[in-house]
């Protein structure tokens, strides 16, 4: 009956298939009639079906050479339509892209410059040897053509010829030709030549080096550039290593009109350019003057959609770690909306900690009071542990700090109450011999602290402050009558570390309590760890109780502050690359973006990659291996 079953079912499977591949066949065969019509509108939506096909996935390359057909038309539409056909399957198909080049090259002389740019864009958007040789008479002509649209389009396909073949860009003067645009009349090429040559360098040819008459063309470029050729031209000025104090007061003064853009990536990317050239500016008034004028900007993104905000407070975040104070006055405008996304909120209470000081610490704390309020699990967390890195960090904000530790705990509302025992005890580590009157808070709310760590930390603060909390028996009498019941071995060691101590500072009241704990924890305790503990402990009392006493009574050094900063080398790196993707990973680019190598087709990890590393003069930290990995990086983006 089963087996009967199971080949009814194999047999319904094999018809659908069957059926989907001729619905696949003939809807193909339709579209095949309807691009050979002699009607122009129905060979019109034939192509639109196509592409419509091609794009959510289905295989339409059998109808390459019924598209090719259709390329004989002077619909502006159709034109770019099939284009993108053809470099869509130009590289399965090579040979018959062969067949097309005809129609580029007469294209490429048309009157219409839209027509022009779109051939030369397409040629060049091909990638296959054999079109080069078809590519580079009508290339050499757009360069020098007389439509600004057409010559900045040229120089964008120099840079893909280059990538396909560097000879032949070398020696056709193409790369000479691009270098040239640097000084077109019309800023949009010139923009479009800045972004060619640093794509070509970053292929591993040094093909264009910054000097100071090109910086200061540039710089007036900038000036009329639309957004996206600002950007092109200030990543390429990031390059440029100023040859004295007054160029570099000369850049930064220039650069400053660009803070005022409306567009986020142009803001950061000038910022970048204002935190590496201050470094050669020793002019106090000037570098205030700096400071002053970036702080608008990096505000203002914060008015910006969600998605936008973020990779502002990752960037912020990294401009902090190098300015602290460039935003301790703007704290109110950090705090968190009720209408946030959790991401954004995450991003603004790590900044709202960092530009923190003594003197805003005071509506900072009420501010993240209200936080721990709400109904957020993780956001409760997060706002605890702020509090807790500001007590912490700043002597003079720690007792307002516990203050409000203490009142959350008070709420007794669950999720709030564990994060702000962990917390409250690291403050107590931090201050040793201050603030013991708040183990008092703790053992009233006793009852309610049910999380491992935060009964670990409840622990610990029960024996080391035993002597201030008048009922410590019966609270640690309480604990050691569950002790068997504890799922956590770190909360048994505590319980026999805080009766051990106990013990030790008040001998004739705790005597019967640490022989029951040990006893408890040698001969009925599961966890080996424990058993050992216990052991330890008995040996060290019975041989030597002032042994004891200077192992478990020890003075300790403070906690020091958690520093959430990224190290120096790692941060000037960071630096260097605001605005990208690296920022906002707070990772450098060299760990998740692949080598050109890969990118050109050579596979990872081979001997040729090996060698083409080596022949283009890759940073050797670029090529680094995480063993741990297998050589495979954290995250690959492939541009």
């Amino acid at each position: 009956m089963n087996a009967a079953f199971q080949s009814h079912i194999a047999q319904l499977q094999i018809v659908k298939a069957k059926v989907l591949a001729a619905l696949r066949k003939g809807e193909n065969y339709e579209l095949k009639t309807e691009l050979n019509s002699e009607y122009k509108e129905r060979r019109k939506e034939a192509v639109r079906r196509v592409i419509a096909n091609m794009t959510v996935g289905k295989d339409v390359s059998g109808l390459f050479t019924d598209v090719l057909k259709n390329m004989h038309t002077d619909d502006l539409e159709i034109k770019k339509l099939i284009y993108l056909y053809l470099i869509n399957y130009a590289k399965t198909q090579p040979d018959l892209v062969i067949l097309a080049i005809n129609t580029f090259v007469k294209d490429a002389e048309d009157s219409n410059p839209l027509i022009r740019a779109l051939a030369i864009r397409t040629m060049g958007c091909l990638h296959v040897e054999e079109v080069l040789d078809y590519l580079c008479d009508p290339l050499r002509k757009c360069l020098s053509d007389s439509n600004p649209y057409v010559r900045k389009t040229a120089a964008i396909c120099v840079a893909k010829v280059y990538d396909l073949n560097r000879e032949i860009a070398e020696e056709n003067g193409f790369v000479e030709s691009v270098r040239d645009l640097l000084g077109d009349a019309n800023t949009m090429v010139v923009s479009n030549a800045v972004s060619a040559l640093t794509e070509m360098n970053a292929m591993g040819g040094q093909v264009w080096r910054l000097e100071p008459q090109a910086v200061s063309r540039l710089l007036t470029a900038v000036n009329e550039c639309v957004e996206w050729g600002q950007i092109a031209i200030l990543e390429a000025l990031i390059e440029y290593e100023p040859r004295d104090e007054k160029e570099a007061e000369n850049i930064c003064e220039r650069l400053l009109p660009r803070l005022q853009h409306a567009n986020g990536s142009v803001v950061l990317a000038t910022v970048r350019l204002l935190l590496k050239y201050e470094r050669y500016v020793k002019r106090a008034d000037l570098l205030a003057q700096f400071a002053k004028k970036m702080v608008p900007p990096l505000i203002t993104l914060l008015s910006s959609e969600p998605e936008i905000q973020f990779v502002a407070l990752r960037n912020i975040n990294i401009i902090l770690q190098k300015r602290p104070r460039l935003l301790s006055k703007e704290i109110r405008v950090f705090f968190c909306k009720y209408n946030d996304p959790i991401y954004v909120k995450y991003e603004k209470v790590d900044v709202l900690v960092r530009i923190c000081s003594e003197r805003n610490a005071e509506p900072l704390l009420s501010e993240l009071k209200e936080y721990a309020k709400e109904v957020d699990v993780e956001f409760v967390d997060c706002a605890v542990r702020a509090i807790g890195r500001l007590a912490t960090r700043y002597e003079a904000v720690a007792e307002r700090a516990i203050a409000v530790l203490e009142e959350l705990i008070q709420m007794k509302v669950d999720y709030s109450l564990q994060p702000c025992v962990v917390v409250l005890c690291e403050v107590l580590r931090r201050y040793p011999g201050r603030f013991e009157t708040t183990v008092t808070t703790l053992c009233e709310h006793a009852d309610y602290i049910n999380s491992p760590a935060a009964r670990s930390a409840y622990l610990w603060a029960l024996g080391q402050y035993s002597e201030h909390v008048a009922n410590v028996n019966s609270l640690l009498t309480t604990a050691v009558d569950s002790l068997l019941e504890e799922e956590d071995s770190g909360v048994q060691l505590a319980l026999v570390n805080a009766c051990v101590k106990y013990f030790l500072k008040q001998p004739q009241r705790g005597q019967a309590l640490v022989l029951r704990a040990l006893q408890t924890a040698s001969e009925k305790c599961a966890n080996p760890d424990v058993r050992d503990r216990a052991y330890i402990y008995w040996r060290l009392l019975s041989a030597d109780p002032n042994a004891a006493r200077a192992v478990a009574l020890v003075e300790k050094p403070p906690v020091r502050p958690e520093s959430s900063n990224l190290p120096d080398g790692l941060l000037e790196e960071l630096v260097s690359e605001l605005g990208c993707v690296s920022s906002v990973l707070q990772k450098p680019a060299r760990q998740f973006v692949y080598p050109h190598a890969e990118r050109v087709g050579v596979p990872r990890g081979t001997a040729a990659a090996s060698a083409y590393e080596e022949e283009s003069g890759a940073d050797a930290a670029s090529g680094a291996i995480d063993a741990a990995n297998e050589g495979e990086p954290e995250l690959l983006i492939s541009f």
